[in-house]
C-alpha cells in the first residue's frame, strides 16, 4: 500500500499552490495572485501564513523584485510548509490547488532549488529548467526530509510566476477528506476535479475503529500525532531496512540510543525499551516550527521482533513484548501509541497470525492506540474486522 499511490502521477504533471479553502472561489474567478496584487486589488483573502513568514518573503529579492510580486507554486505539495499549516490551522480548512505545468513557460518566471525564502536557495530563469529538472524530481520523490542534509529546504522547491496565474491553468483541487471534497464540488466548475487525498495532508488513508481506543490505520506511522511511535528492531544494533532504517536517518538520535541499548543488552526480546526523546516531532519536519508552540514530546518505543537482523521475526517474542507493554505502559508514561504490524512484511510473519495477537493486548490498554497496517500488500477486508481480530 503505497501512500502516494493516488497522486504520485500528478506530481509530474502539475505544480501546486497551498491555500485556505475560503480562497478557492476567488482563485477560480481571478486566478492565483501574488501578495502584491492581493493588496493592490483589495481582495477578500484568508491567509494561511503568519506575519513573520510573509515579511521574510517580502524582503527577499529576485531579479530586482520582491517575492511578494510572484505567485509561488511548489513542485511537491507534501512538504514542510503544508505540514506546518495543517498543524496550525486544520487539514479541514486547507486546499492544494493543482496548476498545469505549462505555466513554467510564463515569461520572467523563475525556478528555485528549495524554499525561496531560505538563504542557500538558488534561483534559475524558467528557460533553464532542464538544468535542475532531475535534481528537483529526485527531491520531490522523497517521502520525508531532514534539516541536516538540506532536504527540508530542497523539497520546497518553487516555481515563481510574476503577479498572476490565470484561472484557466487550474486543473484540480486536493483536500484532506471526502466530506470536504463533496462540499467544494458544489461551488466549483465541473471542469476542475476536486480530489480527496488524505495522505497528501499527512492524514491516514483509512482508519478502521475496532474499539473506543483501538483503530487500524493505513498511512505513514512517522507522521502520526501519537505521543509514542513504535519502531520494530533487532537486538544487535543494526537498522538496515523498513521503519528502522527510516528512523535511523530521519532521527539519528534514536539510532544512537538504540545502539547504546543493544550494547548494554537492555533491549531484548520480550522487553521493549522506551526512548523518552525531548522535543516534539514537528520541530524537525515543519517549516518554521516555532510558530507551532510547545507541544508534547515525541517518544520512541524500540520493540524487538527478532534477535538477529537475518532472522525471521519471532511471534512468541513479540507476544511477550506486548505483554510487557500492557503491564508497563502506564508506569512509563505512554499516553498514546502508534505501532506497526510487528513482524509482518520484512519479518515474514502473516497478518492473519500477528493481527489477532496485537489486538488482544492493545485493546486492553486504556489509551488511544493506532495499529498501522502492513505496507507491503493489500489485506482483504475480512482480516480487518473486529470479529476476526478480537474474537474471544
Amino acid at each position: 500500500m503505497d501512500e502516494f499511490k493516488i497522486y504520485t502521477s500528478d506530481i509530474s504533471r502539475y505544480l501546486f499552490y497551498i491555500t485556505h479553502i475560503d480562497n478557492i472561489p476567488s482563485m477560480l474567478q481571478n486566478g492565483i495572485l501574488s501578495h502584491n496584487l492581493i493588496e493592490q486589488e483589495n481582495l477578500d483573502y484568508t491567509p494561511i501564513y503568519d506575519r513573520e513568514i510573509v515579511s521574510n518573503r517580502k524582503e527577499k529579492m529576485v531579479n530586482g523584485k520582491s517575492l511578494w510580486h510572484f505567485a509561488n507554486l511548489y513542485f511537491q505539495p507534501r512538504n514542510p510548509m503544508l505540514y506546518r499549516v495543517t498543524m496550525e490551522k486544520s487539514p479541514d480548512v486547507i486546499a492544494v490547488v493543482a496548476v498545469d505545468k505549462k505555466i513554467l513557460d510564463t515569461s520572467n518566471a523563475f525556478i528555485t532549488d528549495g524554499n525561496a525564502a531560505s538563504e542557500p536557495t538558488k534561483f534559475y530563469p524558467n528557460t533553464n529548467f532542464k538544468i535542475i529538472e532531475k535534481q528537483i524530481s529526485r527531491i520531490t520523490d522523497l517521502q520525508w526530509w531532514t534539516e541536516s542534509n538540506a532536504t527540508k529546504r530542497q523539497i520546497m522547491a518553487e516555481c515563481l510566476v510574476p503577479e498572476r496565474i490565470p484561472p484557466e491553468f487550474i486543473r484540480a483541487i486536493y483536500v484532506s477528506n471526502h466530506e470536504l471534497a463533496d462540499k467544494i464540488r458544489q461551488s466549483v466548475s465541473s471542469s476542475v476535479s476536486v480530489i480527496p487525498e488524505p495522505s497528501m495532508f499527512f492524514q491516514p488513508v483509512r482508519k478502521i475503529p475496532l474499539t473506543n481506543n483501538l483503530s487500524l490505520v493505513e498511512g505513514d506511522l512517522f507522521f502520526s500525532k501519537m505521543q509514542t511511535l513504535t519502531v520494530s528492531v533487532n537486538c544487535i544494533g543494526i537498522m538496515g531496512k523498513g521503519l528502522a532504517s527510516r528512523a535511523k536517518y530521519q532521527f539519528p538520535d534514536v539510532y544512537v540510543y538504540y545502539q547504546d541499548q543493544c550494547k548494554r543488552k537492555t533491549l531484548r526480546m520480550g522487553k521493549p525499551v522506551l526512548y523518552q526523546r525531548e522535543g516534539p516531532y514537528h520541530q524537525q519536519i515543519a517549516d518554521d516550527p516555532s510558530s507551532l508552540g510547545n507541544r508534547t514530546d515525541t517518544w520512541f518505543l524500540l520493540f524487538a521482533t527478532k534477535q538477529h537482523w537475518r532472522d525471521n521475526s519471532d511471534i512468541n517474542g513479540i507476544e511477550k513484548g506486548l505483554q510487557w507493554l500492557l503491564d508497563n505502559y502506564e508506569r512509563v508514561g505512554i499516553k498514546s501509541l502508534a505501532i506497526p504490524a510487528l513482524g509482518c512484511g520484512l519479518g515474514r510473519l502473516r497478518w492473519e497470525d500477528v493481527g489477532p495477537i496485537l489486538c488482544k493486548y492493545l485493546s486492553k490498554m486504556d489509551i488511544p492506540v493506532w495499529v498501522y497496517l502492513p505496507a507491503e500488500k493489500q489485506l482483504s477486508n475480512d482480516l480487518l474486522t473486529k470479529e476476526f481480530l478480537l474474537d474471544d
